[in-house]
């Protein structure tokens, strides 16, 4: 018989969770069982690995609580003073991809497979960083009942996608395409996602783009479509006359 999931929780959480056949407890032991059958469920081994490493720890951890943030702003920032021409649908793509995204979390509530324990998942952001995601000011900011799908995932997508389009030097499109795998790397690593997250927040963002191509940019073509900046060839001089 199966042993029954254990949580980093309060027991009265717990209990209601095991009992709930529909809440986020059973919820998380559906992606676990998914990715079982799958053949991959690596996510703790993965993290295994890394515990060791306490330099590697604190940099992902100092990662995960600033760069998804920090990145997402300043880069919309700089979209909308640079590149007004292409910020109001990426726009859309961001307000999208979280409407998508907050839909899931309200019918399909999973928690993160950091509070499962059961397989020995590590919180690293509560027990190398002495940060607590689910107590005091900061659990008004975190929705822990949201693994699915990983909206962290899905705003590095859009950021490095327009990112890479935009750039014009190849190794700057090369650094953007791996950003996405840097952050499911972050959000595995501090065992706040499964990489099945990452996925579905991938496939929110493409629906989010078909929503911002198609229905709202009919809407507003003028305002909302996609529109690369014109680059003008490169003129050589004519030779001086003597």
């Amino acid at each position: 018989m199966e042993e029954a999931p254990s949580f980093r929780v309060s027991p009265q959480q717990e209990q209601l969770w095991v009992a709930d056949p529909e809440g986020p407890g059973a919820k998380i032991q559906a992606v676990v069982e998914l990715e079982r059958t799958t053949h991959t469920f690596f996510e703790v081994d993965f993290q295994r690995l890394l515990l060791n490493d306490r330099w590697l720890i604190d940099v992902t951890n100092f990662l995960y609580m600033n760069l998804h943030f920090v990145l997402c702003t300043v880069f919309l920032a700089w979209l909308y003073l640079r590149r007004n021409e292409v910020f109001y649908f990426v726009r859309n793509v961001f307000i999208g991809t979280m409407a998508i995204a907050i839909a899931i979390h309200a019918v399909f509530p999973t928690a993160p497979p950091r509070l499962l324990t059961q397989y020995g998942f590590v919180d690293t952001i509560f027990s190398f960083g002495g940060v607590d995601q689910d107590q005091g000011a900061i659990s008004a900011l975190v929705n822990k009942y949201a693994a699915v799908p990983s909206v962290h995932v899905g705003f590095a997508l859009i950021v490095a996608v327009t990112a890479s389009m935009l750039s014009r030097r190849r190794w700057a499109k090369i650094a953007w395409a791996f950003y996405p795998l840097l952050m499911l790397y972050i959000v595995v690593a501090t065992a706040n996602h499964y990489w099945f997250d990452g996925l579905v927040g991938a496939a929110c963002v493409g629906l989010a783009v078909l929503l911002a191509k198609y229905p709202l940019t009919l809407l507003r073509p003028d305002h909302w479509a996609w529109r690369l900046p014109r680059r003008e060839p490169a003129t050589v001089p004519a030779p001086a006359r003597p």
